[in-house]
């Protein structure tokens, strides 16, 4: 992962319209893809509306990627040792209760995810590979969505109970596609509350503690044969990098911003304003990828009494952007299965590939104004 020693310092997340190339341009409406920064294969055709209605065929899954060499960890194509590479993914589910800030373990993942939930509110889920920290949390409760992304890297998911919708559709593919490790059901032993917060924001777990749970249950131990993976790359060369850019998402619990950094080739995050920091490490959380997927976002008409559980349409296809190398790529996002792999193409159709290291993907529904620019 990228060290932070040399690029973390005192910024303030831009939150401009439209994406420039060369130099700063007038706004554009949000996600235009009126002008593509040159990193990004040209438009054979117009991106789809945010809206996007799933289909089959567009679903279709394509060829999937050769096998990674070995010592490359395929979630995030970080070059890593041979044992970490190959290691088993850990999903858990992460609280973003304003209560709940600054959360743990960020920089350790090699996947984020952040997606809306009840109330209002949204949650996070990080998935791990090579990283290790001792200190994840706060490990809140599952949702069927979220499963559905353990699921496309056959991980160990961990959570803190869940809602009935959760609590049905586990059993039905637990070891097969997920590994469940329940606190409130057997594998309570993975997790601890600490005292400096209150309940339900203070339950804590660990990749070793984890681990050796989930491997106690029955989950290998080992990154299952045949699971599919994204293409990667080494990233843009400092020359070819722009100048400075910013990305801006909007979720009811606060604006969501990353400011790009060309000399590491990473983007710096914040959230509701302030940089975020990792309460594992004490670092600003970084990434080295951010894909935005536009999801149509509808209550469930089955939540149970008082409730009103988020339904995402996260099988088909939909509008992307992919923040790569300080520029976007506007496409789409293709998911063909509850078990499949989320794939993410060009306008022309080409599947994009990520720069290794972190990726973070952040759902969001349909219509939401993501902003964002770059510079030369």
């Amino acid at each position: 992962m990228v060290s932070l020693s040399g690029v973390a310092r005192a910024v303030t997340a831009l939150v401009l319209l439209g994406v420039v190339a060369g130099c700063a341009t007038s706004p554009l409406p949000s996600g235009s893809a009126a002008e593509v920064p040159s990193d990004s294969p040209p438009l054979a055709s117009p991106s789809p509306a945010d809206g996007a209605t799933p289909s089959p065929e567009a679903a279709s899954p394509s060829p999937t990627p050769s096998p990674l060499p070995a010592g490359i960890a395929p979630l995030d194509g970080v070059r890593v040792s041979s044992a970490n590479a190959t290691r088993l993914p850990l999903a858990i589910m992460i609280d973003d209760n304003a209560v709940a800030r600054p959360q743990a373990g960020f920089n350790a993942a090699s996947i984020v995810y952040q997606a809306p939930a009840d109330g209002g509110e949204d949650r996070y889920m990080l998935i791990f590979q090579e990283g290790d920290t001792a200190t994840i949390g706060p490990v809140r409760s599952g949702r069927p969505y979220f499963i559905r992304w353990a699921a496309e890297y056959r991980a160990a998911f961990g959570h803190y109970g869940g809602d009935a919708k959760t609590r049905a559709y586990l059993p039905t593919i637990d070891g097969r596609l997920v590994y469940d490790a329940d606190a409130l059901s057997g594998a309570g032993a993975a997790y601890h509350r600490v005292g400096s917060r209150v309940a339900p924001h203070n339950a804590y777990t660990s990749t070793a503690v984890f681990r050796a749970v989930a491997s106690n249950r029955g989950a290998p131990t080992d990154f299952v044969a045949g699971t599919d993976v994204r293409p990667f790359d080494d990233g843009a060369t400092l020359d070819a990098r722009p100048a400075s850019g910013s990305i801006g998402i909007p979720y009811g619990t606060g604006t969501i911003g990353y400011t790009y950094d060309a000399p590491s080739n990473t983007y710096l995050r914040s959230v509701a304003g302030r940089p975020q920091i990792d309460a594992a490490d004490g670092q600003r959380v970084v990434a080295s990828d951010v894909v935005v997927l536009f999801m149509k976002l509808s209550i469930d008409p089955e939540s149970e009494p008082g409730y009103h559980r988020p339904v995402l349409a996260q099988i088909g296809t939909g509008k992307a952007l992919v923040f790569r190398n300080g520029s976007v790529v506007v496409g789409t996002w293709r998911k063909a299965d509850a078990g499949g792999l989320t794939r993410f193409f060009d306008g022309a159709g080409a599947e994009v590939p990520l720069v290794r290291g972190r990726i973070f993907i952040q759902v969001v529904p349909t219509g939401t104004d993501v902003s964002y620019a770059a510079s030369r």
